[in-house]
């Protein structure tokens, strides 16, 4: 019974749950857990991005158009109690967050905007303050992603290629970040572009030139870490970019992609990816109404979702589902088919929309909300179990006549 949270244009926080084998009320329920309307904090530029607090999923972040960023405590009776709020001062009309994580084990909430504005905010123990890290990344970003294990960063843009930070020297003083490492790639015989900045553990380099020779535009859309890993300097990351294609890394394979999956993003290039459960699994979105789920040992299309009538602006996946949020003000709950065991081959069956929710406004970001699905017990086959493990093999009775 996956349960989903949604930030919209106005600010607010809903919660989507799905429960499939309910036959009494809707299998989707709607609340509303936080009316960030009444502020007005998002007129003119709406966008709320919202993040549950890593290993402390108890804690949820949002991330409003007016610079606000605000930790909320997710109570069981789906309440939400504001802890802590303040604001992004870098942040100008035009710009947006396009990145915000949480870090639990250390109360700790990232944020990124687009022009490249990195905030760390940190919880006191007892919740009663907040202190704060600045550091400073190129502007024209597009995407900002933490890893699973929080000590590294990715980001990607528009003439901004792949690049991964170390955490926490990203935060460091730059006389800090020499001392402890930072690559001395600044030679006179080596181009500007290839110099990393203190913290940056590895930038990636453009594809090859096109038939005519001509240099190929750089523009990443969107990107994700593909499996976790305990080396900073070891990662595998998939971009999307706006001529439509997919981009792998494997950060010890080189700078260029290790493959190049094209004409995955069929109107507008990648709008969004997000790595499913599953191995090989990512699901995809562009600017059309498209949503795949792509295989990426091949890098082929496995299958697409139907039925969709607007922009998939928002993917979130679970174990058991698929959530969408799209530009037409509906969240989708869509079923998840394992890939085929052989390279290439078809699958039986497809996924499929199972169920839709009209969310009133347009929403921004979702996520599944990190619970695990318990499984029910049924008491009849509980007595059974009992009744087996009361009774004694023959040659116990042996033994002890």
């Amino acid at each position: 019974m996956p349960r989903f949270l949604v930030g919209d244009e106005l600010g607010n926080i809903k919660s989507v749950q799905y429960n499939p084998a309910s036959q009494e009320e809707p299998k989707p329920v709607l609340k509303t857990l936080h009316d960030g309307s009444v502020t007005g904090r998002t007129k003119g530029h709406p966008k709320t991005r919202v993040e549950r607090g890593g290993e402390d999923i108890g804690k949820l972040s949002a991330a409003h158009a007016n610079g606000a960023v605000s930790i909320f405590s997710l109570e069981d009776d789906d309440r939400l109690e504001l802890l802590q709020e303040w604001k992004e001062t870098r942040i100008k009309a035009d710009q947006s967050f396009i990145g915000l994580a949480a870090s639990g084990g250390r109360s700790s909430t990232f944020s990124c905007t687009t022009n490249g504005a990195l905030l760390m905010s940190t919880l006191k123990d007892d919740n009663s303050g907040v202190s704060h890290k600045l550091a400073a990344l190129p502007s024209r970003l597009c995407d900002w992603r933490l890893s699973h294990d929080h000590q590294t960063f990715a980001y990607g843009g528009d003439e901004v290629e792949v690049s991964l930070w170390d955490t926490e020297r990203a935060f460091a003083s730059p006389s800090e970040s020499s001392a402890r490492g930072a690559p001395a790639n600044g030679s006179k015989k080596r181009k500007q572009s290839d110099t990393l900045f203190p913290g940056e553990v590895w930038r990636a380099k453009n594809i090859q030139n096109d038939f005519l020779g001509l240099r190929q535009p750089v523009h990443n859309t969107c990107l994700t870490y593909l499996s976790p890993s305990t080396s900073t300097s070891q990662q595998h990351l998939l971009a999307g970019t706006r001529l439509g294609d997919m981009r792998r890394y494997d950060t010890r394979a080189g700078r260029r992609p290790v493959a190049v999956f094209q004409g995955i993003g069929k109107v507008g290039g990648v709008k969004t990816v997000e790595k499913g459960f599953s191995e090989h699994e990512a699901f995809v979105s562009d600017h059309g109404s498209n949503v795949y789920v792509v295989d990426l040992r091949n890098g082929s299309i496995s299958y697409g979702y139907k039925g969709l009538s607007g922009t998939a602006i928002s993917l979130a996946a679970s174990p058991t589902h698929l959530a969408s949020a799209s530009i037409d003000r509906y969240l989708r709950i869509h079923s998840v088919v394992p890939l085929p065991d052989k390279v290439g081959q078809h699958p039986d069956k497809k996924g499929t929309v199972l169920e839709r929710v009209f969310v009133t406004t347009v929403p921004t970001a979702v996520i599944w909300d990190q619970e695990k699905d318990v499984v029910p017990v049924n008491d009849d086959e509980q007595e059974g179990e009992d009744i087996w493990e009361g009774m004694k093999n023959v040659g116990e009775d042996d033994e002890e006549a």
